[in-house]
């Protein structure tokens, strides 16, 4: 006995990144097939952590992302065209991050002093 109640969460947290869904446990989150999901591998439209050069982990990441690429295919789009808005928005993220870094320096009220070096002759 644990003490604890059903349903009590233990603490235990994993990273969104963390590989931990074998691939039957991922194509049944995703609500596709392991085939599929081999395919996607393969094209490239997610790419699974490898353990010991065979077997597939996915990430939480890695599911969201086949419950986007379905999504998209469900709607009529091509593996190559779900490849390119994949790219787009992944392009845009980081374009995205690095306006806001470049905003919260502008915003900055830091003092920056500058003295050019005195030229010796």
């Amino acid at each position: 006995m644990t003490g604890r109640q059903p349903g009590e969460r233990t603490g235990f947290r994993v990273s969104d990144e963390a590989p931990v869904f074998a691939i039957s446990v991922a194509a049944e989150l995703a609500g596709l097939h392991a085939q599929t999901l081999r395919q996607y591998d393969r094209i490239g439209l997610v790419r699974p952590t490898r353990v010991g050069g065979r077997n597939r982990l996915y990430s939480a990441n890695d599911i969201a992302r086949l419950r986007e690429i379905a999504l998209l295919s469900s709607e009529g789009l091509s593996l190559e065209g779900i490849r390119r808005v994949l790219a787009l928005q992944e392009e845009v993220a980081h374009l995205t991050a690095r306006l806001d870094e470049l905003r919260r320096v502008s915003d900055s009220r830091a003092l920056v002093v500058w003295r050019p070096q005195k030229k010796t002759s």
